[in-house]
């Protein structure tokens, strides 16, 4: 028998979810087809449980600095088992909430794989014949490992969620947003870390200033940063890992090496071609503006799209999309212009809006005026490191328009999403001006800027 509903998502991750569930508070009859635990990528092995990692390097530094302030502590080691337990733990209460809240809802979850057998119709692995009015693809995306000699030694941002103990010796290879922060996660917590990246430093994708201060910030904290290291090979022996790289240099003696070079979309598995809905070059569907994919009554949100790929923006573009198909909202649809977002390393990078090299290249190099403040938090006042926060404003045209802002430094995460509203709202460096300051606090200096 064919099963018919009004919404069928492929997919039970952040961008599935939105839209399954605020399509079903429109009064649509929707189904969730995911194989896996819900939550998708950010609950299970991404967002949440690396924000877990990230507090615990977080305790690991404060109890650094904690002389500084008169307390006599001294760190007898890190229970890396006990963390792991806590924390797994925490994520499977969130799967059993986001199975309740599908149940609230009267969604169905078909726990199996789907795939296309026409532009409507979905079967899926357990013999499921499945029709929508819509379907949308949301399967997101999962971590890439290169076709290298003895790649598979190594493990991805999956595989790092499970090791059951802290590697003595890490190679990290990558330089994006995972690479720098899951390194600094080992590293704060005990492992010696080293970081191959292939160009000639780190979060190349961002304003210029963000990924010149981390690496500086890695470097003082003990993680040795090598650049235009591209990886040829890797071999296992008596010393461990070793990695190779096509200029001759060898780097070994690690017990774990943590690929972190990029995402891939899951569609291999999907029958795209069959249904006629074209992807790009690397696999990612093609959407238009309004989430839509090539065939009609189809679309994709998320990571499968290769836009913006971070969980609020699939949530954002899902809900937008149930809007749009299920109550009537018919210019419902997500800008994907000024899009927030946080680089959890340590210190903690938040940027919004456009780096000055874009802003140049769009408006041109007589519109920009570049505001910048750099200074030791007063948090450090009293520590023995004296790590320094910097902030850039980017403004256009006469009236100093705020196009782009750049933070990297301790609160740097929190303070951005304010600041996100302003930038996103067209702020002008005069309205930044005319905020009345908080002080002591380091976010008092994106208004006081001369």
């Amino acid at each position: 028998m064919v099963a018919s509903y009004d919404f069928v998502v492929l997919g039970g991750g952040s961008g599935g979810l939105a839209a399954a569930q605020r399509a079903a508070e429109y009064g649509a009859r929707v189904v969730v087809i995911e194989p896996a635990r819900l939550g998708g990528t950010c609950v299970n092995v991404g967002c949440v449980p690396k924000k877990v990692m990230w507090n615990a390097a977080q305790l690991a530094h404060a109890l650094e600095d904690a002389g500084g302030y008169g307390f006599s502590v001294t760190r007898h080691g890190h229970d890396w088992g006990v963390l792991k337990s806590r924390r797994d733990a925490y994520v499977k209460r969130l799967n059993g909430i986001y199975r309740r809240n599908l149940e609230r809802k009267s969604i169905e979850w078909i726990q199996a794989s789907g795939r296309f057998a026409g532009p409507n119709r979905i079967v899926t692995d357990q013999g499921d014949d499945i029709r929508g009015d819509h379907v949308l693809i949301a399967t997101g995306g999962y971590p890439i490992v290169p076709a290298l000699p003895g790649a598979e030694l190594g493990i991805t941002s999956d595989g790092f969620f499970e090791l059951e103990a802290l590697p003595r010796r890490t190679i990290v290879i990558g330089s994006g947003y995972i690479a720098v922060e899951l390194a600094g996660v080992l590293r704060a917590l005990g492992s010696e870390v080293v970081q191959l990246v292939r160009y000639g430093g780190v979060l190349r994708s961002f304003d210029d200033v963000l990924g010149q201060q981390l690496v500086e910030h890695m470097g003082a904290a003990g993680i040795d940063v090598v650049t235009g290291a591209v990886p040829e090979s890797v071999r296992s022996g008596e010393g461990g890992l070793t990695v190779q790289t096509a200029d001759g240099r060898e780097f070994e003696g690690f017990d774990c090496l943590l690929w972190a070079i990029g995402r891939s979309p899951n569609t291999a598995e999907l029958d795209l071609d069959g249904a006629d809905v074209a992807t790009g070059p690397s696999g990612h569907v093609v959407v238009d503006a309004y989430q839509n994919a090539s065939v009609n009554g189809v679309y994709a949100v998320g990571d499968v799209t290769g836009k913006a790929q971070l969980t609020p923006v699939a949530i954002a573009a899902g809900r937008r999309l149930a809007d749009r198909l299920f109550d009537g909202q018919s210019d419902r649809h997500l800008s994907y212009e000024n899009i927030p977002s946080v680089i959890f390393s340590h210190p903690p990078v938040g940027t919004v809006g456009l780096s000055e090299a874009k802003a140049r290249e769009r408006f041109g190099d007589g519109s920009v005026r570049v505001f910048r403040s750099e200074f030791v938090p007063m948090y450090n006042a009293l520590t023995e490191h004296k790590p320094r926060t910097v902030m850039k404003l980017v403004t256009v045209g006469e009236d100093e328009r705020v196009v782009g802002c750049h933070l990297i430094g301790a609160g740097a995460d929190e303070m951005l999403q304010g600041f996100a509203v302003a930038v996103t709202m067209g702020a002008t460096k005069a309205d930044l001006d005319d905020t009345v300051a908080i002080h002591p606090t380091s976010a008092e200096e994106l208004v006081t800027m001369r």
